[in-house]
């Protein structure tokens, strides 16, 4: 018999039916994916699951897995929030997502390709050549520059949310250097420590063999004439604020991690310094931008990069994971034309839906903004991480004002979106020892390779800690879930 004080997980969780939560249905009743899941926690009492949180953290921190925050007055180094309860999606709904990823990275690919040969999409009046011009990360080096096998954007993370309609909706598309995937490894390692039994109650999709596709995938882009190829991840330090990331991967696929210092070029080679002398390096994972990559070609001023390693990169010598340029898709400008470039390339309907997006160097569409901004999500087109967005309904009259000014002294910078209502999901929260609900989206992981393609079944689910924000970024105070994506 349960003692009388004892009080349920979930006997103060408050729901808000105007929002699609993971868990629960519009009467209140447990989805019947989480019903077992559901049972198994509300078995617990407040007591020990403060146990059990308390024992997830400690493996985080004897981990050390942390990331560094910019925006103070030095940078921090965080230890990454998580929480216990996992959020699942069935098979059915992952097999969509899968599919919908995959269609878009292939389009990005071809939409890269064109971009810097032919340029039909722009010859088609779909994509205009001033937007592709404009755009901060067009790389006019690697115009008729061919890739290995023609991928571009080897890896990529694509973010979704749910809206309040059940559907998913696509947010962004990020085939820079898309971070995270280190923290779906270890989420799921720190729920198996803190509460295994749960895990013999579902069939779950392993997401452990990450770094084995991610090498594989690298091997296969490898330049021509190689046999075996000598693969390496580049960092810009220990302190980026995902060098953790870089380490984990590196440790994970048995490969070196360098730093540009640890690098050299002769005669259009690449070579890693050794204690027993230079070795030659033939597939570079780069986690540094392409303008520090290499100061002969991009940033004089770039400390980070190797001298001489584009040269090598255009003689075919060495291949650069992801390719130099390809953050021209990344662009957010280039996020409202994904249904057309889909169409384009792939002669297909988009699988997943995308936020319908107004770029403000269209006069009609700076006109709308401008006169909306309460009811919009504005965004810059070239930063991550959640930095520079502004969401309409938390403004107050002068900010709505001071966004406008911006916006007006540079459209070309900005998008906006209609506000999402993303989905929520019960997050235990510390501050009141209690379940509430948080907003969450997901980022997937896609890899493309010479004849491979490997979506990792998982994705990283974001939590918004802090309630009623939308914005899920770690480095704006967000935290995560373990994501169980089930096998039937």
């Amino acid at each position: 018999m349960e003692p009388t004080n004892f009080k349920h997980l979930f006997s103060s969780y408050d729901s808000n039916e105007n929002l699609f939560d993971e868990i629960f249905d519009k009467d209140q009743n447990v989805r019947q994916v989480y019903k077992k899941i559901f049972e198994l926690y509300n078995g617990h009492s407040i007591d020990d699951f403060v146990n059990l949180n308390n024992k997830a953290k400690t493996f985080f921190f004897n981990q050390g897995i942390t990331f560094q925050v910019y925006n103070d007055t030095k940078p921090k180094e965080k230890i990454f929030p998580f929480d216990l309860f996992p959020r699942i999606i069935d098979a059915e709904e992952w097999k969509t997502i899968e599919r919908g990823v995959l269609q878009r990275c292939k389009a990005l690919n071809a939409f890269i390709h064109d971009i810097y040969h032919d340029k039909n999409i722009i010859k088609a009046g779909l994509v205009p050549m001033e937007l592709i011009g404009s755009s901060a990360n067009y790389l006019t080096q690697m115009v008729d520059l061919d890739p290995v096998a023609g991928i571009y954007n080897h890896i990529s993370g694509t973010d979704l949310i749910k809206h309040s309609d059940g559907k998913y909706y696509v947010l962004e598309d990020n085939i820079r250097c898309p971070s995270g995937v280190s923290y779906v490894i270890y989420n799921r390692n720190a729920l198996k420590r803190s509460l295994f039994g749960v895990f013999n109650h579902y069939e779950i999709q392993p997401v452990v063999d990450y770094s084995e596709n991610l090498l594989e995938m690298m091997e296969s882009v490898k330049p021509k004439g190689v046999d075996v190829p000598t693969c390496v991840i580049i960092t810009p330090g220990v302190f980026n604020s995902a060098y953790y990331e870089h380490s984990f991967l590196a440790k994970t696929m048995g490969i070196e991690l360098v730093e540009g210092r640890d690098l050299l070029v002769e005669n259009d080679f690449v070579y890693m310094k050794t204690i027993n002398g230079l070795k030659k390096v033939d597939v570079i994972y780069r986690r540094i931008d392409d303008g520090f990559l290499d100061p002969l070609e991009f940033r004089k001023d770039s400390a980070i990069g190797v001298p001489g390693l584009f040269a090598a990169y255009k003689k075919g010598n060495v291949t650069l994971v992801n390719a130099p340029g390809t953050g021209v898709a990344d662009d957010k400008a280039i996020y409202t034309y994904m249904p057309e470039i889909i169409k384009f390339y792939l002669g297909e309907k988009p699988i997943l839906n995308n936020v319908h997006t107004y770029h403000c160097s269209r006069p009609t569409d700076l006109k709308y903004v401008l006169e909306n901004i309460p009811n919009l999500v504005v965004k810059p087109v070239d930063e991550a991480g959640g930095y520079g967005i502004s969401i309409g309904n938390k403004l107050t009259k002068a900010e709505v004002e001071a966004v406008k000014k911006v916006i007006l002294e540079n459209p070309r910078k900005y998008i906006a979106q209609p506000i999402m209502s993303l989905s929520v999901h019960a997050t235990y929260i510390d501050e009141c020892q209690s379940f509430e609900q948080r907003h969450v989206d997901l980022r997937t992981f896609t890899l493309l390779g010479r004849d491979k393609e490997f979506v990792l079944k998982g994705g990283l689910t974001r939590v918004a800690l802090q309630k009623g924000n939308l914005i899920v970024n770690s480095s704006q105070g967000g935290g995560s879930k373990d994501t169980w994506v089930l096998k039937k």
